[in-house]
């Protein structure tokens, strides 16, 4: 059962130990695992999270390319973030043809995105409450 308190504690944690505030965050790359209730609910952690801003930052979902590869999603995930950050093209969220009404956040649909992020967030949700968020930043 997906958790909204966890998530956000998550992403809470990680920007905080960055030394950033939530609005330093200008990609996110999203667990997204494509189900229903998963998706709803970290949708709806986000939009807690970030506010009205929630709808402006581009967000993608790696899996959405190569599936759900278990404990190795979230450092695949982490390189696509490193390479939205290093490249400027936030890669796309494939397949995303009708999403859900409750997922109506930037989740980057079919195209990629040049963007220029400078701070990337990353999201890793496992089962269980294993939450774990972590933040990529450019070199100034």
């Amino acid at each position: 059962m997906p958790d909204m308190e966890g998530q956000v504690a998550a992403m809470q944690a990680a920007i905080r130990d960055a030394g950033m505030d939530p609005d330093s965050i200008d990609h996110i790359n999203a667990h997204a695992t494509s189900t229903p209730l998963g998706d709803v609910v970290e949708t709806r952690a986000i939009k807690h999270l970030f506010g009205k801003r929630a709808w402006d930052i581009p967000i993608n979902a790696t899996k959405s390319m190569i599936g759900h590869s278990i404990g190795a999603s979230a450092a695949i995930a982490s390189v696509a973030t490193i390479m939205a950050l290093h490249t400027g093209t936030i890669h796309p969220t494939i397949n995303l043809d009708e999403a859900d009404p409750e997922c109506d956040l930037a989740y980057t649909p079919n195209h990629a995105q040049h963007k220029q992020p400078r701070n990337g967030l990353c999201n890793a949700f496992g089962f269980g409450g294993n939450n774990a968020s972590i933040v990529f930043t450019t070199l100034e």
